[in-house]
């Protein structure tokens, strides 16, 4: 993957991260507050309800003004004016607060007028946490009521927090979402690292290879020029062997730039109107020798027509020659390959068929991936790098093709490439 694609990717990832972070911290605020709100609303006509309760109990009138006082953010105080029988202020709490489905635990204290002292009432469980609670002993006293009561809810932030638990859970799920993706870009740019560094020192490594190769080239091209040389048939099969092997290393180490240069967006499509029947042919004489060694002969189809595509040479060359080299390493001597072409109203093609082992349909999907090589079994003659199918879809990617496999295992496989007419 190219770093712009990564940066935009860190970036826009980021930005998602964040904004679904925010979005969720906000709702989980204005959820909160909500439900604060309407808890102190509930909390509030509950103890207007308990006042006017007792006003009646005690036939006695409620002071006009500040009847429900909340000190504190789970403390209030009812002003009442006539006295309070703890007993029944506790049954009307209780029975108010049930019926307003305010399921949490409180306690009361009452104020006496001879003490100067809020004498405590009760702690009154209403949920069903069976934890053991703390009786509260610093209730203060207010000196501008005079007949009054108070209520604590001890465990008021819990249960808020409970009746949002579907949000508290979505708020999870997206932090675990967030860690996931960060942890993800962090393992993305680790591994781009590594890779990096790897096709780097494979880049470095075959581009030293090259000035060798040149040099072995160099050396048997004299040697073969040699009089004493071509006299001598050992010598000169062995100067032979020699050549032969130093163009298929220098093969291989071609077929690894070509990939580098194609994963980092070097490679330079020099496109030109190509005959495609007339280029077949003459790239079937430059790889004549190979099959002429192994008795395997080329069966040519040509349409009757002149097919042209609009391609770059020296790629077009190397895909026909990487397919054609791909049919001879998984054929018998003595086999068949036949190289078609053809052309409808709206594409053309060539096919190349081979009579070779063939590959299994669970193995067809991935044949086009680097380094991935077809099992062949037991025989280990079949040489290369698995390189050469992802080069050739490469190829046909960059220049718009259509690449499409069809085998069957000991009958053969038939590759086909594609292009819109023009």
């Amino acid at each position: 993957m190219p770093n712009y694609l990564i940066r935009r990717l860190v970036i826009l990832g980021g930005l998602a991260v964040f904004g679904i972070l925010f979005i969720q911290s906000y709702w989980m605020i204005k959820t909160y507050d909500l439900k604060e709100e309407e808890f102190h609303n509930t909390v509030s006509i509950s103890l207007r309800k308990v006042a006017e309760s007792i006003s009646e109990f005690n036939k006695s009138e409620l002071p006009k003004q500040n009847l429900i006082q909340r000190r504190s953010s789970n403390f209030y105080a009812v002003n009442i004016n006539s006295a309070i029988d703890a007993n029944v202020l506790e049954d009307y709490l209780t029975q108010e607060f049930q019926d307003r489905s305010l399921y949490t635990d409180f306690e009361y204290a009452v104020y006496d007028c001879s003490t100067n002292d809020l004498v405590y009432g009760n702690y009154c469980r209403l949920s069903e946490d069976d934890r053991e609670f703390v009786v509260s002993d610093d209730l203060p006293t207010f000196d501008d009521l005079i007949y009054y009561f108070v209520v604590k809810f001890p465990s008021r932030q819990g249960y808020l927090l409970s009746d949002m638990w579907m949000s508290l859970i979505f708020s999870l799920v997206a932090l675990l979402a967030s860690v996931f993706f960060i942890y993800s870009i962090w393992v993305i740019l680790k591994q781009k690292r590594m890779s990096e560094m790897q096709k780097d020192f494979i880049n470095n490594m075959t581009h030293e290879f090259k000035t060798p190769l040149s040099s072995i080239n160099i050396a048997a091209d004299v040697f073969m020029r040699n009089e004493y040389i071509q006299s001598d048939p050992r010598l000169s099969k062995y100067t032979q062997v020699i050549k032969q092997q130093n163009k298929r290393l220098n093969d291989q180490v071609e077929k690894v730039l070509n990939i580098a240069r194609i994963e980092s967006q070097e490679i330079k499509l020099n496109k030109e109107e190509i005959e495609v029947n007339a280029f077949i042919k003459t790239t079937i004489v430059g790889e004549q020798a190979k099959f002429d060694e192994r008795n395997i002969t080329v069966k040519e189809q040509y349409h009757n027509a002149d097919i042209l595509v609009n391609a770059d040479p020296l790629h077009l060359s190397n895909v026909i020659a990487n397919v054609l080299d791909n049919a001879l390493k998984y054929s018998d001597s003595n086999t068949e390959i036949t190289i078609a072409t053809g052309s409808n109203k709206e594409t053309s093609y060539f096919t190349i068929k081979d009579q070779g082992i063939g590959i299994a349909k669970d193995e067809l999907a991935r044949i086009f991936t680097k380094f991935y090589r077809v099992s062949t079994g037991n025989i280990h003659n079949v040489k290369g790098f698995g390189l050469g199918l992802y080069y050739v879809n490469s190829i046909c990617n960059a220049h718009n093709w259509v690449i499409s496999v069809s085998s069957k295992l000991e009958v053969g496989t038939t590759i086909k490439i594609s292009w819109k007419n023009y």
